[in-house]
Parts: C-alpha cells; sequence; structure tokens
C-alpha cells in the first residue's frame, strides 16, 4: 500500500478502543487518528480531521449508531466498518446499517481464545482495508489487496481433476460475495422468482448476522430465504445463506442436492469461503450448475469459480462499474475463470433466460 488508512473508532467502552486501536495499529497500513467515546465527539473530531474509515459500535448512549451513520451519509459520506456485540438484536441493527450504507459489519472482539483472537483481528483489519478502497473512497489504486499467508479449499476438500459432466440433476446456482455484497444480493435476488433454481449464498458475514440478513431478505423478497442448516436441501424457489463462521458445501443425492455445514479453519482468510461452495459445486454438480461471483476484496472464489468452469459450469462475474469493491470479480476474470461479465442489474433477467 502507498497511502496509511487514517481510522477514527467510535464506541463508548474504554477498553474496546483500546482494543481496537492496538488491533488495528498492529498493521502497518493503518493509522489510528483518533478515538471517541460517542458520535457528538467523533463529529467534533472529523470537522478537525477527515478519516478514511470509521469503526462505529451501534449501542452507544447520547446517540446511537444507527443515527449517526444516517448523519454521516447525508452530511459527509465516509466508509463505516460497524463493529457490534454478537446479539440478535444487535445483528438486526447492524443489517440495517449496511441498507443505510456501511461497507462491513464485524463483531466485537473478545479473548475467548488465541485463535478466536487472531480470527477477530484479522476479520477487523481485513474490513478497515476493503472500506478503504470501496468505491466510496474511489481509492482502488492505493491498496494491494493480495495477502500471502492463508489456507486454500485444500483443508476442507481435497484437490482432484474433475470433468464435465453431461448428465442431468436438478439445476443449481452458486453466489459468492464479500465487500458490498449484502446489497448487491438483494438486487439480485428481489427479480428472481419462484420459479427459478435452488440457490445457495456465501457471503462474508460474522455468525449471528448472516441469520439476520436471510430473515430480512425473506421478508422481502418473493422467493424463500433462510440461514443454511446441516442437511437442508436446495430447492426452487428458496435460497439458503451460510452460516456465518461455517463453510458451506453441496452433497449430491440422486438427482438432489443438499448441504454440508462444516467447521474448519480459515479459507482464504474466511470462513465461510467461496471458494470452498464452489469447488463442492463443481464436484456435485458439473454442468448442471452457474457460478456467479459479486463484489468483494481479496480473491476468495476466484480459483473455485475456475473449477466450476472446467467442470462444465457457467460462471458469471459482476462488473467492475456496480462492484463497491472490484477485487474477487477481476481475480476470477484474471483467472479466467468467467464466461459472462455484467451489471449487477442484468444478472437476474440472464440467470433466468438460462
Amino acid at each position: 500500500m502507498k497511502n496509511t488508512i487514517r481510522v477514527l473508532i467510535v464506541d463508548d467502552s474504554a477498553v474496546v478502543r483500546q482494543s481496537l486501536s492496538s488491533i488495528l495499529e498492529s498493521d502497518e497500513m493503518i493509522d489510528v487518528m483518533g478515538t471517541a467515546p460517542d458520535p457528538y465527539i467523533a463529529a467534533k473530531k472529523i470537522k478537525i480531521e477527515v478519516p478514511d474509515v470509521i469503526t462505529l459500535d451501534v449501542d452507544m448512549p447520547k446517540m446511537d449508531g444507527i443515527t449517526f451513520l444516517k448523519k454521516i451519509m447525508s452530511q459527509h459520506p465516509i466508509p463505516v466498518v460497524i463493529i457490534s456485540s454478537i446479539t440478535q438484536k444487535g445483528s438486526a441493527e447492524a443489517i440495517r446499517a449496511l441498507e443505510l450504507g456501511a461497507v462491513e459489519v464485524i463483531p466485537k472482539p473478545k479473548l475467548v481464545s488465541r485463535d478466536f483472537f487472531e480470527e477477530s483481528k484479522i476479520a477487523i483489519i481485513d474490513a478497515v482495508k476493503a472500506a478503504a478502497i470501496s468505491r466510496l473512497t474511489r481509492k482502488l489504486n492505493l491498496i494491494e489487496t493480495t495477502v500471502k499467508e492463508k489456507l486454500s479449499a485444500d483443508v476442507i476438500i481435497p484437490d482432484f481433476p474433475v470433468r464435465p459432466t453431461s448428465e442431468k440433476t436438478d439445476k443449481i446456482i452458486a453466489v459468492g460475495a464479500s465487500t458490498g455484497g449484502t446489497e448487491a444480493i438483494k438486487v439480485f435476488l428481489e427479480k428472481l422468482t419462484p420459479e427459478c433454481p435452488g440457490i445457495v449464498i456465501v457471503q462474508h458475514m460474522p455468525e449471528v448476522f448472516t441469520r439476520a440478513f436471510a430473515d430480512r431478505l425473506n421478508s422481502i423478497l418473493q422467493i424463500t430465504v433462510k440461514e443454511a442448516a446441516d442437511g437442508d436441501q436446495v430447492l426452487r424457489g428458496r435460497v439458503l445463506i451460510a452460516p456465518g463462521n461455517h463453510h458451506l458445501l453441496i452433497k449430491r443425492r440422486d438427482k438432489s442436492y443438499f448441504v454440508e455445514v462444516k467447521d474448519g479453519p480459515l479459507v482464504n482468510r474466511h470462513r465461510p469461503s467461496v471458494d470452498v461452495l464452489f469447488r463442492s459445486v463443481a464436484r456435485a454438480a458439473g454442468s448442471n450448475a452457474m457460478g456467479i461471483i459479486l463484489t468483494g476484496m481479496g480473491d476468495d472464489g476466484a480459483r473455485g469459480m475456475l473449477e466450476m468452469k472446467e467442470a462444465g459450469a457457467f460462471t458469471i462475474a459482476q462488473d467492475e462499474k456496480s462492484c463497491v469493491v472490484f477485487g474477487m470479480p477481476k481475480e476470477a476474470i484474471k483467472l479466467g475463470a468467467v464466461a459472462k461479465i455484467l451489471p449487477l442489474e442484468q444478472m437476474a433477467t440472464l440467470v433466468m433466460k438460462l
């Protein structure tokens, strides 16, 4: 990265402010320019110096995070990462924050174990970096998005060549997304009808938040949406969203498909991982599948999409103009894994035609 990301931390807990400062400043690309215990003090600091990214709690005294977010987006749009406690109420508010323009939602770090804390640290740092290169900031040339230290899908599903198959089974659509994906998924799904093939989705999002996200979509769409549970069948007109903190795999039984919800290490720094889902779909469905990769930072999903294409699946990537972060689609395109590049608004129409 050529420039430092300046971050303002807004949280009423002094312990959380200190913890987040320590986490973010452990990365040489990030500089914590200040902290604030409430939105009023944050607003004063923003008048003096405008941060590149704000991390924002939801439940705070004097003014809640949602109200402050509305003010930020209407008066002085700045990329915001919501860092909230994992509760059902907090999750619903966090999903509302995404609808209002927040870039990411992340749970507050907890020192449950060293591994848990390290994974939380990775998620927070990556979320801030993703926010810094979001479409809102127009800084796509400033940050290096590739990370060397990461595991591949091999740790969940052994790698072996897959030949294209012409055997006919139920159709299935696999979707992967990250930063900006919650809104992109909504836009894609709201144009689909109950006659559409079964859909499985990995959206990089923490546990509990995925259930709130699925419930929100289910309340506003024509098709059924639920957080995937182990053994759920992939059905026409039904969307299954990978639960946060678990990988999602597809298994075939005769001519139907079922999901497997599985624990395991981070793959491409994520759990759930798009690569894991896509590889499992390539193995189970082959040419009876369609792969769609949407907005997101990094390269999760690129190799899995190539495997889907090699197995005979039709693959689509979101175009740069409609992406919040043109990272994941870009990497899939570079690998030659994409058959069609489309604006987000055109994807549902093509899917229904195919």
